[in-house]
């Protein structure tokens, strides 16, 4: 399923949908943190890419799965392989990283709701808030390792 698309390695298509909205959720999920007096017009972005990223870092690792298949099967050289393995470790950190992020901006938009908000103490919407902003951090990160290494084993040697 996530093999190819007309011809090419979905891989390589699929990647720039987590390359664009981990960063992107992670900046807008930042933002609702520290700029309270916008959380009116950033809330329904954060929770719409809440859910995108993580999916999204979701299909690039499961497409570049089937990729190092195909280099398997095609008898691509170890050290070649080994770089795709680091690149693949760093991709699952990102899943679990961004699914962390996306959580938790769930959690903090609801937290942070007007129903809500006079439920709960202060304290657990600055915590949350902590948390995002960590988690955003981190997952930034694990996107930018993730890139890097895949990078490094396409083109290194190439130019």
């Amino acid at each position: 399923m996530f093999r190819d698309v007309m011809g090419l390695p979905a891989h390589a298509l699929l990647v720039h949908a987590a390359v664009v909205f981990v960063p992107l959720l992670a900046l807008v999920a930042t933002g609702y943190v520290v700029l309270p007096r916008f959380r009116s017009r950033l809330d329904w972005a954060a929770a719409v890419l809440a859910v995108a990223a993580p999916l999204a870092a979701f299909f690039a690792l499961r497409s570049g799965e089937e990729l190092r298949d195909v280099l398997i099967a095609n008898n691509y050289p170890p050290e070649i392989l080994q770089m795709v393995t680091e690149h693949e470790g760093y991709g699952e950190l990102t899943l679990w990283w961004s699914s962390a992020l996306g959580a938790l901006t769930v959690l903090l938009l609801v937290v942070t709701s007007p129903r809500v908000r006079r439920a709960v103490p202060g304290w657990l919407g600055l915590l949350l808030g902590a948390g995002v902003v960590v988690l955003a951090g981190i997952s930034v990160w694990y996107v930018y390792l993730t890139g890097d290494t895949g990078a490094k084993a396409v083109w290194q040697g190439v130019l």
